[in-house]
């Protein structure tokens, strides 16, 4: 069923266009007419952009507020992410798994116009999801705005007109950016299931909280502290309907703390690995806490903590 996911986003990212000043986001046009909202480069944002921005990134299926969380002594503000359709929103949508790499130009791509490109064969059809679309949005993390060369390639790959793209930008290093990735504690949860093998028609619902990580000097930095905030801060909750043996074959490798690479700042965990992503083991990326309620059988299992003690050494508090 085409559930209509760059419409939905297309719609909440004209709502966000329209409320600019109020944002602090910055909406320009590229030479091809490829429209630009501009989170936290050049223009301000702030957490309500960020909020708004998650909201596309999971193409409306999902709804995201901003509230507090305490970890410990330490208090930060929070992201809480609810949704009753988490495969669509969460990995049809918001999942940042295309990479937009073009001459000297990277950025990481989320969003719905992945339903479109298809850059990511595999997972779509894992997940049997077609779209077809006349519109297309695409939210991207990184410090460059995208040229109308790249604007083109992102349209030509999702079967648009240059003009009927939007693609929206937030660095790391921003609120907007860092808003954006804390609603991904639902994401990463489903993500990991998914490496595990786990059926992901039988996930029902999801909610999570995650704390925001404070703006760092620079994007790397930002790396480190938005990442240690999911693996060491972020709780998840996930209504399935399964047999309790298929959730008792990934509980224990669910939470973050599953992984080897578990237990120090992730910024010296990526510099173990010369800043190679792909080095780093995969199962650590997921939250710090999962929860799992089976609506078969009424048994409610938790697996994983929180760690405020790592989150407070990674920004420097310990």
């Amino acid at each position: 069923m085409d559930l209509g996911l760059n419409r939905r986003a297309a719609a909440l990212a004209d709502a966000m266009a329209a409320d600019a000043d109020a944002l602090r986001v910055g909406v320009s046009h590229l030479d091809n007419g490829a429209r630009l909202i501009d989170c936290g480069i050049d223009a301000e944002g702030g957490l309500e952009a960020g909020r708004r921005l998650s909201e596309i990134c999971l193409a409306g299926r999902a709804t995201v507020s901003v509230t507090t969380a305490e970890l410990g002594p330490l208090m930060l503000p929070a992201v809480r992410v609810i949704t009753d359709d988490p495969v669509s929103a969460c990995l049809a949508s918001q999942y940042a798994g295309w990479a937009i790499q073009r001459d000297s130009y990277f950025a990481m791509g989320s969003g719905p116009a992945r339903c479109l490109s298809r850059a990511e064969e595999q997972l779509f059809d894992r997940l049997a999801y077609v779209e077809r679309a006349d519109r297309a949005v695409l939210v991207l993390e990184g410090r460059t705005p995208p040229s109308p060369a790249i604007a083109a390639y992102v349209a030509e790959r999702c079967g648009v007109e240059p003009r009927a793209l939007t693609l929206l930008i937030a660095p790391t290093a921003s609120v907007a950016g860092c808003v954006q990735i804390a609603a991904r504690s639902v994401e990463t949860a489903l993500h990991k299931l998914m490496e595990l093998g786990f059926d992901l028609t039988k996930i029902r619902s999801g909610a999570g909280l995650c704390p925001i990580a404070p703006v760092a000097k620079n994007d790397l930095r930002g790396i480190g502290w938005t990442n240690d905030c999911i693996l060491y801060g972020a709780r998840s909750y996930l209504t399935v309907r399964a047999t309790d043996q298929e959730i008792d074959a990934v509980a224990e490798r669910l939470p973050a703390s599953s992984s080897a690479d578990y237990g120090t700042p992730f910024y010296d965990i990526f510099n173990r690995y010369d800043r190679q992503f792909y080095k780093i083991d995969k199962m650590l990326f997921s939250p710090a806490e999962v929860t799992i309620n089976n609506l078969l059988t009424g048994r409610v299992i938790r697996r994983g903590h929180v760690n405020p003690d790592v989150l407070q050494a990674s920004l420097g508090l310990a």
